[in-house]
């Protein structure tokens, strides 16, 4: 008796035995069609209780009149022409009278708002002081004021 190996029934065998009796690979992806189900259901049911969960608080609130929000925001109004003259709300001002002016502005409401206009041929270096007069006289909202440009005909 003799025994015979080739490499060809060695494999033919462990491929048959790997692939399953009749030869067909075994499913290896995974089915997602239960969790897409799944979701779709807890995302219904959240549809659904979500709107019921933000007004199950109700109260019936006072009414006041200090609550009222400011009916006009405040603001000053600084420029500064071509010659580097300052103006404070359209009146001409030293820069003695403009720390004053804005540190009263400050005094008032800390909110104020400075609008600053700046003549184009004034230098960055100058525009820059004065953002620094405005922030060191207590005010910090800067607001930069330009023309919008005549539509080409």
């Amino acid at each position: 008796m003799a025994f015979c190996r080739s490499n060809l029934g060695h494999s033919a065998s462990t491929g048959a035995r790997m692939l399953g009796g009749n030869g067909q690979r075994p499913l290896s992806d995974i089915n997602v069609t239960p969790l897409v189900d799944v979701m779709l259901v807890l995302l219904v049911i959240f549809i659904i209780t979500a709107p019921l969960m933000a007004s199950s608080i109700r109260l019936d609130l006072p009414q006041t009149n200090a609550a009222r929000p400011n009916e006009e925001p405040r603001f000053i109004s600084l420029a500064v022409d071509s010659q580097d003259q300052v103006f404070l709300d359209g009146q001409p001002v030293a820069p003695a009278q403009l720390q004053a002016g804005l540190e009263r502005a400050a005094a008032a409401g800390p909110d104020t708002e400075v609008q600053l206009r700046a003549d184009r041929t004034v230098p960055y270096g100058r525009v820059v002081e004065l953002m620094g007069v405005v922030n060191k006289a207590g005010l910090a909202r800067i607001a930069f004021v330009a023309e919008v440009p005549a539509a080409a005909h």
